[in-house]
């Protein structure tokens, strides 16, 4: 079995609260977008992880995808399997890339084997993994909340709009990310926002980690100050970066104007 684990954005990130845990409360809309991996599954004689692509590092052992296999294999008897990632959507890029890798993997091994898991436990199989995890599962456009392990669907309609994401390849870890933030509860709810034209997002649909990650990395800020000058309607980073994305209201291939950073653009669904 073959699988396409795909990226996302968030339309929106406020952080709202740091919880006892040590985490905090965020709202944010996680959007489905194209930009994917691929995962293949086969049965084998005992259990094996490869990757290509785009390096993975640490051990195979941490990978969420051998992660969840583990953690499946615990609780059904599943056979040994070969799994082999083609990792192309970029590492600690505010894509949740890792997530979805993880949260496909439980969707396959559960249709491949006919686990007949329900949904609500392939999501809380996959919050045991991440916070983001359990929205891919669902995949589909999401108010997220809690720790973004949390969701309701939501009512926004892209779907024709062209988006071009540019990764200019920037790690940047949760913890550098949240060392600047100071939570702000008691916005505007986002939900109602973005019920709005995408052309009136600009003033009022923002990412908290922008303000400090900017500053400290100038050039974040040069491309979405890019993106809008190349005509998106909507321009912001997605996650804790340092993925920025434009949305435009026609296609626009930017592929040359970004050249010296990793791209990827097409029509949103």
């Amino acid at each position: 079995m073959i699988v396409f684990p795909n990226a996302k954005i968030n339309i929106g990130l406020n952080i709202v609260e740091k919880r006892p845990d040590g985490y905090h409360n965020i709202e944010s809309c996680f959007y489905p977008v194209g930009w994917s991996d691929a995962l293949e599954i086969t049965v084998a004689d005992h259990f094996d992880f490869q990757s290509d692509g785009i390096a993975i590092p640490g051990n195979n052992a941490d990978n969420l995808c051998v992660k969840a296999y583990n953690m499946l294999a615990a609780d059904y008897a599943l056979p040994p399997v070969q799994m082999h990632l083609l990792k192309a959507v970029p590492i600690g890029a505010g894509l949740g890339g890792g997530s979805s890798d993880a949260a496909f993997a439980i969707k396959a091994l559960d249709q491949q084997f006919n686990l007949k898991i329900s949904f609500e436990k392939q999501l809380d199989y996959a919050r045991r993994l991440g916070s983001d995890c359990a929205f891919f599962i669902l995949n589909k456009p999401a108010y997220c909340f809690e720790k973004g392990d949390r969701f309701e669907e939501i009512d926004l309609k892209l779907q024709g709009k062209w988006i071009v994401m540019v990764n200019p390849g920037i790690h940047i870890s949760t913890i550098e990310a949240y060392a600047g933030i100071n939570p702000q509860p008691g916005r505007s709810d986002l939900r109602n926002v973005l019920q709005q034209p995408v052309s009136k997002w600009k003033d009022q649909v923002k990412n908290d980690f922008e303000a400090t990650l900017f500053l400290k990395y100038p050039l974040l800020q040069k491309i979405k100050d890019d993106l809008y000058e190349s005509g998106a309607a909507y321009a912001a980073m997605s996650g804790s970066g340092s993925t920025l994305y434009g949305i435009f209201e026609k296609e626009k291939d930017l592929e040359k104007h970004f050249s010296k950073f990793k791209v990827w653009q097409g029509f949103l669904s």
